[in-house]
């Protein structure tokens, strides 16, 4: 695969990844059955502001990405996309698919979006344009503090959880649903959407994943 459609199939991945992401988000909104951790904060805020869940979303991840700014991280184009692109594909998704009833319905909404969630991570991650804001601040703490990923991941995602459902975010079985599964989908998904190298490495470019990536954007 020559360097250009390398490039175009990569970008490719990105948006399309991204977009899915903000996609798959909205139909576990739809479930009503227990949201993913950032997203318990995102719509209790959204709840508390009167904002759209999407735009609260992009503001967190703004927000977020500030605080890179003391932990010497540098965003990449993967980086502000996601800020840009998945609160505005979730707000046109919750305005195109309407409230469900049924339970079956939602239980169906759930694992569909669960599911695309793994999808869409494997896809923007393969891509390697840059961790999410959030995925970076976690790293970059666990670069300063020397504590473990899983530890800092786990303190940080409980915060988030805890302050959402305090402002009025759904915490349910969707979001223990996601929590099991979104690791073995990404990871499923990541090898799945794995870019293919590139034909010729310079020998002064350094390759190969960032280390401690974290599959949440």
């Amino acid at each position: 695969m020559s360097t250009h459609s390398r490039l175009g199939r990569r970008l490719f991945q990105l948006y399309a990844g991204l977009a899915l992401y903000g996609a798959s988000a909205a139909l576990i909104v739809r479930a009503d059955l227990g949201l993913e951790p950032w997203n318990v904060l995102h719509q209790g805020l959204a709840e508390l502001t009167g904002l759209s869940m999407g735009l609260a979303l992009t503001l967190v991840g703004a927000a977020v990405l500030l605080l890179w700014i003391p932990l010497r991280q540098r965003p990449g184009l993967g980086t502000v996309s996601n800020v840009l692109v998945i609160g505005f594909v979730m707000d046109a998704t919750l305005a195109a698919v309407p409230e469900a009833h049924s339970l079956a319905v939602r239980a169906s909404l759930l694992v569909a979006g669960v599911v695309l969630n793994g999808v869409a991570t494997g896809l923007y991650i393969s891509a390697d344009f840059g961790p999410g804001p959030r995925d970076g601040l976690m790293t970059g703490l666990h670069r300063r503090t020397g504590r473990s990923i899983r530890l800092i991941r786990t303190a940080v995602e409980v915060t988030v959880v805890a302050t959402g459902f305090a402002l009025g975010g759904t915490v349910g079985v969707g979001t223990v649903l996601y929590a099991l599964s979104i690791g073995p989908l990404a990871q499923f998904f990541l090898r799945v959407f794995a870019a293919p190298p590139a034909p010729e490495r310079s020998t002064v470019v350094a390759t190969g994943q960032p280390e401690g990536a974290i599959l949440r954007p």
